[in-house]
């Protein structure tokens, strides 16, 4: 499964209405977010079929980033069945990333 852009349009059909969702927010003036790019794109190879990742730009998409209480970024949360479950700040490496996904499986 391919990692998806949502916006505050498409997060509910997205995300709300999937199983386990991984949302990265992020912004692309953002270095951390550069260096967890490859980590998820790494992540979506090996779980895709599992769970699905997405990635909404904060500067483009404010209702969702305040909706979520997204204050520094990357933030990224694990969503069940449409309810956040899990929240991370900062760059993670993968072994932490799919230690919590595993956790919501």
């Amino acid at each position: 499964m391919a990692i998806v852009d949502v916006t505050d349009q498409s997060f509910k059909n997205e995300v709300e209405g999937a199983g386990t969702v991984l949302v990265d927010f992020w912004a692309p003036w953002c270095g951390p977010c550069k260096m967890i790019a490859p980590v998820l794109e790494e992540l979506d190879q090996e779980m895709g079929d599992q769970v699905k990742i997405a990635k909404i730009n904060v500067d483009d998409n404010p209702d969702t980033t305040s909706r979520f209480g997204v204050m520094s970024i990357p933030t990224l949360i694990v969503f069940k069945d449409g309810q956040p479950v899990d929240k991370l700040v900062g760059f993670q490496p993968k072994d932490a990333l799919k230690s919590v996904l595993s956790r919501h499986i």
